[in-house]
């Protein structure tokens, strides 16, 4: 029977017990870093013979590849219990591990959305010369099912990347300096990630107050950004030591607020017809419009219709016809002429959305 339980709290113990003790279907998103079962045969020296930092923990050794699906296989039906039906998830791997996850999502009905190269400004070098050097992760984003609603805040990764659509390569450096945490001189935890690839992802993927699971809590970093950015969250760590760090780290973080949080996709804004403007006066009848280059012109009438040399209609359909095209968004077409400059009519829009209470953050 599910327990009912705290948001913002570490679990301590087994992810796939635990998973199974929370309520079905109340999870937002799911964000998983699992052990990749990297399986390195002996050491890895540097060529100097030092020895490089590896994983050799435990957690990450698996008897062998029908063990390791086993395992995944139970973690991805546990997350996919407790996901809502317009939940999605997040999984992040290397070549070792990242497609045999993929594999086992694909058969449990999760809906594969994009496959994203995390690739790394400063990865380890290549020691011993016999491949190509390893310079990516890969993450895997899917939704509960082909039907799912999931969240995409494609406006706010267009502005993370300066007015560009955001690509499926991502470039970011591994995590370092004061984030990354250490014990007695060393990493605390051997494949800690940096927060700016959770800002990414838990940016993307989620809005204020949802609910994000991390199975693999490690040392916290999805709760550190979770936290930061509004959304609640669940880890599960089975390691106490991994664990106290992670509360420890998320209890000296301060979340930002609110409205400086919280995406809304264009899309998603209140509509606001073009005749309101000059309802409340921030147009004219008579008032001039005009196109970028000057070359169209057009005048408002009362009732929120324009009229050209030509023709009369909307600011859509006056736009496209002195274009001679067969659409027009007539809020990003015209202009307003005020004391020799041309002011954005879409800028007037957005005052009224301001009084309105609904501007987007």
């Amino acid at each position: 029977m599910a327990e009912a339980r705290r948001d913002d709290e570490v679990l301590v113990g087994d992810c796939v017990a635990l998973m199974a003790r929370l309520p079905e279907s109340s999870v937002d998103l799911v964000f998983a870093d699992p052990p990749y079962n990297l399986q390195l045969g002996g050491e890895l020296l540097r060529p100097n013979n030092s020895r490089v930092d590896g994983v050799e923990e435990a957690w990450d050794r698996f008897a062998d590849f029908a063990s390791y699906d086993r395992f995944t296989r139970a973690w991805l039906d546990g997350a996919r219990r407790v996901l809502k039906p317009d939940g999605a998830l997040w999984v992040i791997g290397s070549y070792h591990n990242i497609f045999r996850v993929g594999s086992q999502l694909q058969d449990l009905g999760f809906w594969i959305l994009n496959d994203i190269v995390w690739r790394k400004t400063n990865p380890m070098p290549n020691f011993r010369g016999r491949r190509f050097t390893n310079a990516h992760e890969t993450l895997i984003w899917a939704a509960r099912s082909a039907e799912s609603r999931y969240t995409f805040n494609y406006d706010a990764m267009k502005a993370l990347n300066e007015a560009l659509q955001m690509r499926s390569d991502w470039l970011l450096p591994l995590c370092g300096g004061p984030e990354r945490l250490k014990q007695d001189g060393k990493k605390a935890h051997p494949t800690q990630k940096p927060e700016a690839l959770l800002h990414r992802v838990l940016l993307a993927s989620t809005k204020p107050g949802d609910l994000v699971l991390d199975p693999f809590f490690g040392t916290g970093t999805t709760g550190a950004v979770a936290k930061r950015l509004g959304r609640r969250f669940i880890g599960i760590e089975r390691d106490k030591d991994y664990a106290m760090l992670a509360m420890k780290r998320v209890a000296a973080v301060a979340p930002a607020p609110v409205d400086l949080v919280t995406t809304q996709a264009k899309r998603e804004e209140p509509r606001i017809p073009f005749g309101t403007l000059v309802e409340r006066g921030l147009l004219k009848p008579g008032d001039v419009l005009v196109d970028a280059s000057g070359r169209h012109r057009a005048k408002v009438r009362a009732d929120g219709t324009v009229i050209s040399a030509d023709t009369k209609g909307s600011i859509h359909q006056v736009g496209a016809h002195v274009q001679g095209a067969p659409a027009c968004n007539g809020w990003a077409f015209w202009y307003l002429e005020q004391k020799g400059k041309a002011v954005p009519i879409d800028l007037l829009r957005q005052r009224v959305r301001a009084e309105m209470g609904t501007a987007p953050s």
